[in-house]
């Protein structure tokens, strides 16, 4: 059976496979019909990138500063691994054909090395340090593709959605932090046609569990947790709960949705809370026995044994959470490293009063900075969010700093969908309101 992550089955011809790819990208740019040799990895993403609206000449944007740049690096979990990519990978790199890159979690390349004559050709398609290699921003390949599916991935020729990437192949794979669980980056090696092989893919995808392996024996970096526990609750109803025995045993323990609750009210009040207020922050004026409390609490104790204390309440050793990692960087003024721990709002589902109002502090917070700041290659980030699809204020200030006709439609579709007349050009004095899916107003709300 065929291996989908890979480009070429064995016996296939590079240049054959090419000449079909190209052919089967114009038919899909022209009449959007797929089909033939184009695997469904390539596909999803190719719908992907035409519903994002992306050019198929489209080049990767550059904004990152030398300044910016350097500080991203300083403070990306990926630096610490960064001798062991260069140990497994750069040789390779070295050999003249071929470049090592190491990307974050939201595609934007932080390290390219290798041959300075290959490095001088990949300047050609924005393939630098500081660019945004995400597939919204440069389409299907490797490092964008591998973070958007979480899986390691080859993309040959003209897989590419953007034509001036057509002449390199690339292999990447996602590394993940062994405490949260979530992507922290990707790791990649670009080329010739000739990496279009098992032995490329194989190899990437051996250097990203070994940074893993890494980064989960390492002390904890600036950023990491404090105690060696952590948890995940961004974007996600049930927990993840990392401590040191779960990640002796293989991996994280998943908590039930109202445990998941439960964890993070502790987490956030790490000097306790007595059955009263916890049922509080838990329930709200529901009419619930104390007795209904302390079943669930007898549940979680025999989960997380010595961890979970009484009389109040409390965890002994309180676990980071990425919540934190949000919070932490908002305070450091760093509002992108913000935006890319942001995997989506706090137990999304939870209606528990406590887990609602810190939810909305974190996207209140977070929502405020990227409006202040206006800086468009974040708008587009947060935009592209389930959580901010529906922003019309944010779609208002990127069509300020980015006017087109996308995003003068989108306004102005927003505006009709809430009842409120029209722009002029599609633009709109900010007021400060939230608006747009979750965030409309309540006059918006009564308006649908």
């Amino acid at each position: 059976m065929r291996n989908p992550w890979l480009a070429l089955e064995a016996g296939a011809d590079p240049a054959a496979r090419a000449g079909q790819m190209r052919r089967a990208h114009e038919r899909f740019l022209t009449g959007g019909t797929l089909g033939g040799p184009v695997r469904d990895v390539v596909a999803d993403s190719w719908r992907r990138c035409a519903g994002a609206r992306l050019g198929p000449e489209s080049l990767a944007r550059v904004d990152l500063d030398d300044e910016r740049l350097t500080a991203r690096r300083a403070c990306h979990p990926l630096a610490r691994v960064m001798p062991l990519f260069r140990e497994l990978l750069g040789s390779i790199a070295d050999d003249g054909a071929h470049l090592l890159s190491v990307c974050d979690e939201r595609g934007t390349m932080l390290w390219v090395e290798g041959h300075s004559q290959v490095r001088r050709r990949a300047e050609a398609m924005n393939f630098v340090p500081g660019a945004h290699w995400s597939e919204r921003d440069s389409g299907t390949n490797a490092p964008g593709t591998a973070l958007a599916v979480g899986h390691a991935v080859q993309i040959f020729a003209a897989e590419h959605y953007c034509r001036p990437v057509q002449s390199w192949t690339c292999a990447a794979a996602p590394v993940h932090d062994p405490h949260t669980g979530r992507i922290v980056g990707a790791v990649d090696l670009t080329g010739g046609d000739h990496l279009a092989s098992p032995h490329s893919l194989a190899l990437v995808q051996a250097t990203a569990r070994a940074a893993e392996a890494r980064l989960a024996a390492a002390p904890p970096g600036p950023g990491g947790p404090a105690t060696g526990d952590g948890l995940a609750v961004l974007g996600r109803d049930e927990a993840l709960l990392h401590t040191p025995g779960t990640r002796a045993a293989g991996g994280p323990l998943r908590l039930g949705r109202r445990h998941s609750e439960i964890v993070l009210l502790l987490a956030a009040h790490p000097d306790g809370l007595g059955g009263e207020a916890l049922a509080r922050e838990l329930y709200g004026e529901r009419e619930v026995t104390p007795v209904t409390l302390r079943a669930e609490l007898s549940r979680l104790r025999q989960l997380l044994g010595p961890l979970l204390a009484s009389r109040p309440y409390r965890l002994v050793r309180r676990p980071v959470t990425d919540y934190d990692t949000v919070t932490d960087a908002l305070a450091a003024s760093d509002t992108a490293s913000a935006l890319a721990a942001y995997a989506g709002p706090l137990l999304p589902s939870s209606e528990a009063p406590g887990v609602v109002r810190l939810r909305r502090v974190l996207e209140n917070r977070l929502r405020r900075r990227l409006l202040q700041e206006a800086d468009p290659g974040l708008l587009e980030t947060w935009l592209g969010t389930g959580a901010g699809e529906d922003d019309l204020e944010a779609w208002e200030a990127l069509h300020a700093v980015r006017p087109g006709p996308h995003t003068a439609g989108r306004v102005a579709a927003l505006r009709s969908a809430y009842g409120l007349p029209p722009a002029d050009g599609g633009r709109s004095a900010h007021s400060g309101r939230r608006t747009g899916g979750r965030h409309a107003t309540s006059a918006q709300r009564s308006a649908r």
